[in-house]
This record gives structure tokens, C-alpha cells and sequence, in this order.
């Protein structure tokens, strides 16, 4: 089944150079990014990517964190796109992040994970409109 995902190099990732490796990654598991671009976020979008964690005891470190740097945004499609991403980037805490995904060959905390992959259907859906027109 052919999806679109949004995915995001967060500021950590951006800062340790590793965007070049993220893309590599996604483009060797057969994706295809049909847009990408470094942005720097403003409060208000960072709170509405993180809008689905609001309330909760982690969103103001989530939102402080995407708005420590620049992030890379981009649009991946392909086959089964949200499931493979989710794989590729491994789980949100990197001590239980397998070797060999980006977050357990990269990340530093649940925080600073290095990427976020949209983990639904409805999470891509709701946020490719925020950072991709069309």
C-alpha cells in the first residue's frame, strides 16, 4: 500500500551532521522524499505538531526541544511508508532502540531522539498539512 509520512530531523540530529545519514537511510529502505527542506519552528507549530501530547508531563520538554535548533522536514512515499519509518527510526527511547535504526545508533534520550516519523495514518495526516501544501 503506497503512503506519504512526515518525518522530521530533529535539532539534535541537525546539529550532530547526521541529515545526510538520516536521508540515506529512508532512500536505501526504497522511499522516496518527495520534498524536504531545514526550517527553524516557531512556538506555535512545534505546539501543534505535539498537539496530541498536550497535557502531558513531557510535551513542554518536546516542544523546548524542536525549538532548541533547526529540524529538517521532509515528505517520504512509498510502500507501507509509515510502518517502514517507524522501523527505520526505532523505538522513542534509544537505550531500547535496537542497533542499527537511527535512534539506537544516534539518540542521547527520549528527548533528544534524533528523529520523529509520524506513527499513524492519522498522525501523517494531520501533520504533512502543517509543513506541506498539497
Amino acid at each position: 500500500m503506497r503512503e506519504r509520512t512526515f518525518v522530521m530531523v530533529k535539532p539534535d540530529g541537525v546539529a550532530k551532521g547526521l541529515t545526510d545519514e538520516i536521508v540515506a537511510r529512508v532512500e536505501r529502505a526504497g522511499l522516496k522524499i518527495v520534498s524536504m527542506r531545514r526550517m527553524k519552528l516557531d512556538r506555535g507549530l512545534a505546539e501543534e505538531l505535539y498537539s496530541v501530547h498536550r497535557g502531558k508531563d513531557f510535551f513542554e520538554r518536546l516542544v523546548e526541544h524542536v525549538l532548541s535548533g533547526e529540524v529538517v522536514v521532509m515528505l517520504v512515499e512509498g510502500e507501507l511508508t509509515i510502518a517502514r519509518m517507524r522501523e527505520l527510526s526505532g523505538a522513542t527511547d534509544p537505550a531500547k532502540a535496537a542497533k542499527g535504526t537511527i535512534r539506537g545508533d544516534f539518540g542521547s534520550s527520549i528527548t533528544e531522539n534524533i528523529i520523529h516519523a509520524a506513527d499513524s495514518a492519522e498522525s501523517a495526516e494531520q501533520e504533512l498539512p502543517l509543513f506541506f501544501k498539497g
